[in-house]
């Protein structure tokens, strides 16, 4: 069964930094579009950022210059780097996986599969 594992998250206080990594239980995800999104209490989910299969990224401005995405094929892993962390940043993240391209995965806010999600909490 396909399956997106996250981890990595935590607590930590404002100006922190933490790694959330996401593995893919198939090597089939070496082709597909990664990103990770945030969902804070009382609020909709929003993207963070997004990394095509060759390495084309996208992240949202909220988080440009503090968080990097990447990714590990041989390891089928996804990282989000999170620097400068700020208490607006708190939520739960998601991983997610699409075979769409990275414009696409932009233009439709859709993908097929999903993790279970990692809590980041911080504090002021």
């Amino acid at each position: 069964q396909v399956s997106l594992v996250e981890s990595g998250g935590g607590s930590v206080q404002t100006g922190g930094s933490l790694r959330l990594s996401c593995t893919a239980s198939e090597e089939a995800f070496k082709n597909y579009t990664m990103g990770w999104y945030r969902q804070a209490p009382g609020k909709e989910r929003e993207v963070v950022a997004a990394i095509s299969s060759r390495g084309a990224t996208y992240s949202t401005d909220s988080v440009k210059g503090r968080f990097t995405i990447s990714r590990d094929h041989a390891k089928n892993t996804v990282y989000l780097q999170m620097n400068s962390l700020k208490p607006e940043d708190t939520a739960v993240y998601y991983c997610a996986a699409d075979p769409k391209t990275l414009l696409g995965t932009i233009a439709t806010g859709k993908y097929t599969y999903w993790g279970r999600g990692t809590q980041v909490t911080v504090s002021s």
